[in-house]
């Protein structure tokens, strides 16, 4: 079973955290969306425990309450903060230096990407749900002929001040129906809600997109293993960015689709992504 943990960083920020397996086994860090939060691998974590792994999903930057910078001051939520936090998150966990294997899905995937690109030498493996490689992404947007751009439409409204108010306003009506229209269960969304659905929160989560308006972050080829899992039913990412992925990985790559699957793939397909996810670790890793 999970244990919720504050993890403090070398940065000063105390991450909420979950947790389960073995203290001294192989490092797997798990990274959250947008509209969700750790609770997003409440089924990964004692599959992934009980194979031998130290398994650590945390609330990110701005939605831990620990590790919550002022939202107004934007530079607080620049990309390469979001990146230093993931390492700095595994070094509070325990790696000692060592490879990990890092998961992330949305902006806990963008996150990832971040850190494969600039970091290939301290993972050993790279797991992607939902967010395209953002050289894929930007191919697609820039497509005028591609759905992409309308797709990812409601990028735009985020940037709006108005919006945070808005998301909460009604008990978060809106965040909940942004759940609801992807089939997400109403015990996730609880779930996610108590940890996004007030306005310190959603200002903070909200910033990510407001500090990040361009997609942020100088990407080139991922050199690190990479699994890229995607929902054909995915509303905001397009076959197109999903498809042209690999086109920017240089190591062994894979790419699973999920059929009638959509954005929120580990509160949709949670067995099955994880089945995957852990088939890609294990291949990847070293005796233990």
């Amino acid at each position: 079973m999970a244990e919720t943990i504050g993890l403090t960083t070398r940065s000063g920020g105390t991450f909420t955290a979950d947790v389960a397996g073995p203290a001294g086994g192989p490092l797997v860090l798990l990274l959250h969306g947008f509209l969700e939060s750790r609770h997003s691998w409440r089924e990964a974590l004692p599959v992934l425990a009980a194979a031998g792994y130290r398994c650590v999903a945390p609330d990110q930057r701005g939605y831990s309450p620990g590790a919550r910078p002022d939202p107004a001051d934007l530079s607080n939520y620049a990309f390469d903060k979001l990146v230093n936090d993931a390492l700095e998150i595994a070094a509070a966990s325990g790696d000692d230096g060592k490879r990990f294997h890092l998961v992330g899905h949305d902006w806990g995937g963008q996150v990832s990407w971040g850190v494969a690109n600039a970091y290939p030498e301290r993972l050993a493996s790279l797991s992607v749900l939902s967010r395209p490689h953002p050289l894929s992404f930007r191919r697609a947007l820039a497509d005028p002929n591609g759905d992409q751009k309308h797709r990812s439409r409601h990028h735009f409204r985020f940037l709006e001040p108005e919006t945070g108010p808005m998301l909460i306003e009604d008990n978060a009506r809106r965040l909940r129906e942004g759940l609801f229209g992807q089939n997400v269960e109403q015990a996730a969304i609880e779930e996610h809600m108590s940890v996004l659905g007030n306005r310190d929160a959603i200002e903070a989560a909200l910033a990510w997109y407001r500090s990040n308006k361009g997609l942020s972050g100088d990407f080139g080829s991922i050199k690190v293993p990479t699994l890229y899992i995607w929902g054909d039913a995915d509303a905001t990412v397009g076959p197109d960015a999903a498809k042209g992925t690999g086109d920017f990985v240089i190591a062994a790559y894979a790419m699973e689709v999920l059929p009638g699957v959509g954005h929120f793939v580990m509160d949709q397909a949670p067995a099955k992504a994880t089945e995957l996810i852990l088939a890609h670790i294990k291949k990847h890793s070293s005796p233990f």
